[in-house]
């Protein structure tokens, strides 16, 4: 008999034992007294539920700004607040349960009652609770039919199925059941992996005492632990002999001789980068391509620089090893910065620069070390005195920060309040001859 039809008939079967279940149910003083007791147990934790969750969320939820561990738990619990109606329904029915056998010796709808209490929290747990994307993927997929499967009482012989179709993959081959708990397995482990992840990543960017260098490098060895044990986890639990990765192994190494040798330099080289600490997220750098930008994030293969415009440079680690790299920040030191300007020729140049100096040293992120302000004479140009003033900042002088436009204002207003002349080209034209005023 072919699958097709077996399973019309296997459907058939437990078909007509469900409506023969129910037909006994429908006749039956004990099976009404339990689904009463359903009714009422059911109604009883509604009930409760609403007195109980609002009070619940007032107490559990913390302040927004607040993110302890103890504030994440307490968000746990308040995420978990819509199970409380039919676990609380699932509770009522057990005593319920007690009592029915007693008086009627049997509890088959009760316990067929717990089963649907239970498929109503997997199904609100998976619509309502699950955030992740996988997660939910296989909730909605995974969970919900073997809770609808449990229900009905056949999760065993479904499963016996499944575990009996036998898929084969060349000289592999695998139940279907394999393959439905290896998904399920390496799901959830790598979830709480990339969870755990997270955790230790949001941990170190805290630990504001060590080196940015160090902080990603320590997040990319945790990373890399903990997906590496997340893998050998998953293989060890679904019973996968590691041995026979060892063809596997082999020829990623031959593919990282050939084929990935850039990749493998550029994981290399971002090691390298993360060791000497030589350029680091938030760095400001300009590459000799003409690449520049913030690093905004380091990952294995690439940098990724952010403009002062808003666009994104990926940058692979290799040309930080390989070309010559400008570090403007180098962890926030001070940077000098010039601003140009010319006077008239008949001003006392003698007075410029200290007029000059104390105009900029007024600004407010103008620094006084590692040296002041200088205004400097810088020649004699064809339409005025050529003077520039040199200052130091912290940061640099472009995206959020426009310190030579600020710095322009001032010496513009300290010359005008001071009745220096800011010169403009001149042209002296001298006709030569004598003009000819014959008619014709």
């Amino acid at each position: 008999m072919e699958f097709g039809p077996e399973l019309l008939e296997l459907a058939r079967i437990y078909t007509e034992q469900g409506l023969e279940i129910a037909r006994g149910w429908l006749f039956s003083p004990a099976a009404w007294s339990q689904f009463g007791v359903l009714l009422a147990a059911f109604l009883i934790a509604l009930f409760l539920s609403r007195r109980i969750r609002p009070w619940l969320a007032r107490n559990l939820a913390p302040p927004e700004e607040r993110e302890g561990p103890l504030d994440k738990i307490r968000r746990f619990l308040l995420a978990l607040l819509p199970l409380m109606t039919p676990l609380l329904a699932y509770g009522l029915t057990g005593l319920g349960e007690n009592v029915t056998r007693e008086i009627f010796g049997s509890g088959a709808v009760i316990a067929f009652g717990q089963r649907v209490f239970l498929f109503l929290a997997a199904r609100i747990f998976v619509r309502e609770i699950i955030q992740d994307p996988m997660i939910k993927l296989l909730g909605r997929y995974v969970l919900i039919p073997v809770a609808a499967l449990y229900v009905v009482g056949l999760l065993e012989p479904a499963m016996t199925k499944l575990d009996e179709t036998v898929i084969p993959l060349g000289n592999l081959s695998f139940s279907v059941l394999f393959a439905l708990r290896f998904l399920v397995v390496a799901g959830v482990i790598f979830w709480l992996g990339r969870w755990s992840n997270e955790q230790s990543a949001q941990f170190l960017k805290g630990q504001q005492e060590m080196r940015p260098a160090m902080r990603e490098l320590t997040a990319k060895a945790v990373e890399i632990a903990i997906f590496g044990v997340a893998f050998l986890l998953v293989m060890n639990i679904m019973g996968i002999n590691l041995t026979s990765l060892a063809v596997l192994g082999g020829a990623i190494g031959v593919g990282l001789g050939f084929g990935l040798q850039k990749i493998a330099s550029n994981f290399i080289s971002g090691l390298i980068l993360l060791l000497e600490g030589q350029a680091t997220v938030g760095d400001y750098v300009e590459l000799d391509g003409g690449e520049a930008g913030t690093i905004v994030k380091m990952t294995a293969r690439a940098a990724i620089l952010e403009t002062f415009d808003g666009r994104w440079i990926v940058v692979p680690n290799e040309d930080f090893i390989t070309t010559r790299v400008v570090n403007y920040s180098d962890s926030g030191s001070a940077n000098r910065y010039e601003a140009p300007f010319s006077v008239s020729y008949d001003t006392d140049i003698n007075t410029v620069p200290a007029i000059i100096e104390a105009a900029v040293s007024s600004h407010p992120r103008v620094l006084d070390a590692p040296y002041p302000p200088d205004c400097e004479l810088r020649g004699f140009g064809d339409s005025g005195v050529d003077f520039a003033v040199e200052f130091w900042v912290e940061g640099l002088d472009d995206g959020p920060n426009k310190f030579t436009s600020d710095i322009l204002f001032l010496i513009w207003n300290a010359l005008k309040d001071n009745g220096i002349e800011i010169p403009y080209p001149h042209r002296k034209v001298e006709l030569t001859g004598t003009l000819d005023t014959r008619p014709g």
